[in-house]
């Protein structure tokens, strides 16, 4: 019954989102229409790359081979602080122009929800704002106003499923067990990016973004390796010459476990997007803007530093912190900020059993050894019964006053005066010998 009601309210929930979607969608068309009409100085570009996934998420940007278990619900929260993620060069007197920041500090929330149609297939949910943000905006060009301080950005939905899927329990214990599903995973991922955030702002795309990739990730005690790769598939938009269009997205991640089960781990990661389209140049003049091909392609790239810990509930809740910066791999790219801080935490429901014994560990008082379900410690086995002492008497502590029983028979206590035995010789005190004897009768 619960379960049939958990279904019916998230079946609802569903509706009620993309219900949501199609209302904001209609009436941001025309406001987009209007903004994204220019093809040379468009804002309609996503300023962060910085996609995180929902559910169970060991890296900070390279995705996730695990789902949340069948039936459970997961959420997050991610923001990041990224600076400098566009500048735009603008006219200046001596004509060489000078740059100026379309958004100079910024400040992200993703709000992250999943929830796990079955053991192997997941349903994400991202929700991303932006909290507090400064810049030009397009003023350096058209003499506009600046960005806005908050924005609602493009939200991200779409479905994750285990190819390879990991098995749920210690993941130390099963790498070194090695073999598919224990020290390796593999999963593949289909988000949808929707066009309703404000464009005016550097926080919404042109049209719906559709991104494919696969992620796995290998484990070798406690050292574990991640790697991501797809796509991001969109039309072109150009803002002052950088032309943000379909890109090649790549991830990877390397980390080690200082504490055992999760408890602290040091992670490393780098991702880059190839991004297809070709950059221009562009000439501003007292009448135009004229925008030429210039032979150049841009690859936005970063790096991250960071540490994450799954203390409690068997690992089900993670905290993550880091930073990082560009990675220079092509001159002057869009979209890659001066630097980047991340900080999250997440609970994502796995289920994991180590033992086998049908107690999660999250619960589980010991998580190694097979138990019982219930009892006051669960998951724990059942200790044998104590088998009573055999009943003794105590021997009476002696004592003066209470004298020892005298033994029975011939034996006669010290200090007693024995009775004489009968004997047939010596006649009884007043006795008269029989007739015929050897002695005569003794007159009284």
């Amino acid at each position: 019954m619960v379960r049939g009601l958990m279904r019916r309210v998230l079946a609802r929930a569903a509706l009620a989102s993309f219900s949501i979607l199609s209302v904001l969608a209609a009436e941001q068309r025309e406001a987009r229409a209007q903004q994204c009409a220019n093809p040379l100085i468009s804002t309609c570009i996503n300023s962060d790359t910085f996609w995180p996934n929902a559910g169970p998420q060991r890296f900070a940007a390279v995705g996730s081979a695990e789902t949340v278990a069948e039936r459970q619900v997961a959420f997050g929260l991610v923001t990041s602080w990224q600076s400098r993620p566009i500048i735009v060069n603008g006219p200046s007197p001596g004509g060489a122009g000078s740059d100026q920041f379309a958004i100079d500090d910024q400040v992200n929330a993703n709000f992250l929800f999943a929830y796990g149609i079955t053991d192997q297939l997941q349903f994400d949910l991202g929700m991303p704002i932006t909290l507090v943000q400064t810049g030009a905006g397009t003023s350096p060009l058209t003499g506009g106003r600046p960005v806005r301080d908050t924005a609602v950005r493009d939200m991200r939905f779409g479905l994750a499923y285990a190819l390879v899927p990991r098995e749920r329990g210690d993941l130390q214990k099963a790498a070194d067990e090695g073999g598919a599903g224990k020290g390796f995973a593999l999963a593949s991922r289909l988000t949808f990016s929707a066009p309703i955030g404000d464009n005016t702002s550097f926080a919404g795309e042109r049209t719906m973004v559709v991104a494919p990739s696969l992620a796995a990730d290998y484990r070798v005690s406690r050292l574990f390796f991640g790697a991501d790769v797809g796509a991001r598939i969109r039309p072109v938009t150009e803002f002052a010459g950088a032309r943000i269009g379909t890109q090649l997205t790549t991830a990877l991640g390397a980390g080690f476990d200082i504490l055992p089960r999760e408890v602290l781990s040091v992670l490393l990661e780098g991702r880059a997007y190839v991004n297809f389209p070709e950059q221009h140049t562009t000439q501003q003049s007292a009448f135009d803007i004229r925008s030429t091909p210039n032979g150049k392609t841009i690859v936005p790239a970063e790096w991250l530093l960071g540490l994450r810990s799954a203390p409690v509930l068997g690992g089900d809740v993670s905290f993550f912190g880091g930073g990082g910066g560009p990675i220079p791999l092509t001159q002057d790219p869009t979209t890659v900020p001066r630097f980047r801080f991340v900080l999250g935490v997440t609970y994502a429901p796995m289920n994991r059993d180590t033992d086998g014994d049908g107690v999660p560990d999250r619960i589980d008082r010991c998580p190694t050894q097979p138990g019982e379900r219930g009892g006051e410690r669960p998951g724990c086995p059942r200790e044998p019964a104590a088998e009573p002492a055999p009943a003794t008497v105590p021997a009476p502590a002696p004592s003066g006053d209470v004298p020892a029983p005298a033994p029975s028979g011939d034996v006669h206590a010290p200090g007693a005066v024995p009775a004489p035995a009968p004997s047939g010789d010596v006649p009884a005190p007043g006795a008269v010998p029989a007739p015929g004897g050897d002695r005569q009768e003794t007159a009284p």
